[in-house]
């Protein structure tokens, strides 16, 4: 059955909390999975949340922490002790342990190494702490299984024993050579079928797919998307094997990813949560609102042009905000599937061929609404040049938004700069403002006014 936060579950909670007996809290506690943990705790205070911290055992809340919420780990990390968050830290692997400290502040980074009592451990974690969290390297967890190519089945079986001890799930066995180079993996199948006194070396699997530590964090997860890699080495310049990323950080990795264009395509340009300060939300989002306001502002001085039309031919006004919207409409369209595509490295070919396509999308559907504007105008008794004029702007407008839908992104990407800001208020701004021009312009030509 899921876990689910309900009202009587917060309430048994609270009971058993203000009671203040740790024994019948920790029995309560502990039968919870590390996941539900931390969903109650989002529901209690920062003094209740620090109490149940401090009351279970450091091998069940580190994981607690890890789940939390940044913002929430940040205020119970502040409430604990250099020596607590290390017995925290101790219990994580070499990855999220450094994913923790890199939260705290510098100085206070430093005591809770130094109260790592193994100092392999804390040695590890300052190596990571060293590199870009956006890169291979600031993702990578230096447990793993690796053993040496000249070493007999036997011996490496012995090696594998010892190692597996600190490495929670093993995904793959990798080779190297004296030097550390990554030479290949080792298939368990073909460790088990070799002869005890055999060489890795005659037994290994040459091929292995690994990236390189300064790899950056979003090739790393089409790299495993693409070839359904559950965990992949890192290494150095030198093909030193350094760690290895598993599939639970690339989804973390992806799922950053698409909050952070889904809120670019919002118009969004920071990232930012609902429980965020009122300050913070409103620098994320203002400049994409008055970027459209300057649209909006840009729009009337369009129509303001043309003022003589709109007085001789008043329901040209009414037919404004339908062309403005079908503009926009078709821009996000045109961008979100080219964005996508590029976000999965699927969009191939010249720009041209794919800007040609697309005209011959726009047209067949810009004729077939065109069709249905024409048949909404002859039902309205509208003169024919009339509807004729609109059903025409109609179909240059969709033209002209799918095209700057498709280009925009494209050239974006080229230019390394994220595609997906081309999906929101941009494309709906820049496509509202040529749509009202090309309305306007192609009833002039038309109506002759």
């Amino acid at each position: 059955m899921q876990f689910k936060i309900t009202d009587a579950l917060l309430e048994q909670v609270n009971t058993v909390v203000e009671a203040n007996n740790d024994k019948e809290a920790f029995a309560f506690f502990n039968e919870y999975h590390h996941a539900d943990i931390a969903e109650i705790l989002d529901n209690l205070s920062l003094e209740q949340s620090t109490y149940i911290i401090k009351l279970l055992d450091s091998e069940k809340t580190s994981d607690v922490l890890m789940e939390l919420d940044e913002d929430d780990r940040e205020r119970i990390l502040k409430n604990l002790s250099a020596k607590e968050i290390a017995e925290e830290v101790e219990e994580l692997d070499t990855d999220d342990a450094a994913d923790m400290i890199a939260e705290l502040p510098e100085e206070r980074q430093e005591n809770v190494i130094a109260q790592i009592e193994d100092e392999e451990h804390a040695a590890e974690i300052k190596e990571l702490l060293t590199y870009d969290e956006d890169t291979a390297g600031g993702l990578m967890a230096k447990e793993l299984i690796k053993v040496n190519e000249n070493w007999t089945v036997t011996k490496c079986v012995k090696e594998m024993r010892e190692q597996a001890a600190e490495v929670t799930r093993v995904h793959s066995i990798y080779v190297v050579d004296d030097e550390n180079i990554l030479k290949g993996r080792l298939s368990l199948k073909d460790l088990l079928m070799a002869p005890t006194r055999g060489k890795i070396k005659d037994v290994y699997i040459p091929k292995v797919d690994y990236v390189y530590v300064d790899e950056d964090d979003e090739e790393v997860a089409k790299i495993m998307q693409k070839y359904d890699l559950e965990a992949i080495p890192v290494v150095d310049a030198e093909k030193q094997l350094l760690g290895r990323i598993t599939i639970d950080d690339i989804v973390d990795v992806i799922k950053e990813e698409a909050e952070k264009d889904y809120q670019l395509a919002a118009g969004i340009t920071q990232e930012v949560e609902a429980d965020d300060s009122i300050f913070q939300l409103t620098k994320a989002r203002l400049p994409w609102l008055v970027l459209g306001l300057f649209g909006g502002l840009g729009s009337v001085f369009i129509m303001g042009g043309y003022e003589e039309a709109l007085s001789k031919y008043k329901e040209l006004f009414f037919f404004t905000p339908l062309i403005a919207a079908m503009a926009g409409n078709v821009g996000v369209q045109s961008s979100a599937i080219i964005v996508q595509g590029l976000a999965n490295n699927v969009v191939k070919g010249s720009l041209l061929s794919r800007l040609l396509k697309e005209v011959g999308l726009s047209l067949i559907n810009g004729v077939a609404l065109g069709g249905l504007v024409i048949v909404f105008g002859f039902i309205m008794q509208y003169p024919s040049a009339f509807t004729f004029t609109i059903a025409i702007s109609m179909l240059c407008v969709i033209i002209i938004a799918a095209l700057i839908g498709t280009f925009v992104p494209i050239i974006l990407d080229k230019r390394g700069i994220d595609p997906a800001i081309a999906t929101g208020p941009f494309i709906t701004t820049s496509n509202d403002i040529f749509g009202i021009f090309l309305f306007f312009y192609i009833a002039k030509l038309i109506l002759g006014f």
